[in-house]
């Protein structure tokens, strides 16, 4: 029996930290944090409660795009997830709109500790409006982007196949930069694929630092002296 990627192990881990209204709220800028977007209803919370296989870490709002928090979610004393509010939903209010747009601009620009964007889209519905935004956002910062084409289980493989190489085309014409694969909360369909991609933005398991003692060190003959 093959041993679990670690990544997953530390997934598992996770713990409700806080919510946050404004950029100004969230934890300590240290570390090692990547956030989850998408469109109300593409998933988000599925997809965070199948990586950490719990299943109710990440909750729905019963009403979508009415709470604009920022929840975190702690990974080990380095490692953050963090789950953003649902963007594009038609009953919010302009108003409220505009003013989580700006604020999610901000954290997605200042964010430091920030170091990569895992952004959902329901493959029946992909590259919207808002999902250009947010990938424009982050290509301005240069921010890493991780596209999981959510529910792919609503579609046969064939038509799933079809939709993501359409995607990746969408990408490259617009020139937008993004790693792209299908994801099902469902069947666990991406599990593996997804985690390989969080290891590598938390720097997780850490690279072994290495030590460099006087016999690495090659000295010149030149510089010896006789």
């Amino acid at each position: 029996m093959s041993e679990q990627n670690p990544v997953l192990t530390l997934l598992e881990k996770a713990k409700f930290m806080t919510s946050a209204p404004r950029l100004s709220a969230c934890p300590p800028n240290i570390g090692y944090e990547v956030a989850f977007a998408g469109r109300s209803n593409a998933g988000k919370s599925s997809a965070i409660n199948a990586l950490t296989r719990q299943r109710q870490l990440a909750r729905a709002s019963k009403t979508p795009g009415r709470t604009q928090l920022l929840n975190y979610f702690s990974l080990d004393e380095e490692r953050r997830l963090v789950d953003l509010p649902g963007y594009g939903y038609a009953a919010v209010p302009m108003a409220i709109k505009l003013a989580w747009q700006k604020e999610l601009e901000n954290y997605l620009i200042k964010r430091e500790s920030l170091q990569g964007l895992i952004l959902l889209m329901d493959i029946r519905h992909p590259l919207q409006k808002y999902d250009e935004m947010m990938l424009n956002w982050a290509q301005e910062r240069g921010l890493r982007v991780h596209i999981l084409l959510t529910k792919c289980d609503k579609l046969n493989r064939g038509p799933s196949m079809l939709t993501l190489q359409d995607v990746k085309k969408q990408l490259l014409a617009k020139k937008l930069v993004a790693s792209i694969q299908l994801f099902s909360s469902l069947n666990k369909q991406g599990l593996e694929d997804a985690a390989v991609v969080l290891g590598e933005w938390l720097n997780y398991p850490p690279a072994p630092v290495e030590i460099i003692t006087e016999t690495d060190i090659i000295i010149p003959p030149e510089l010896l002296g006789s």
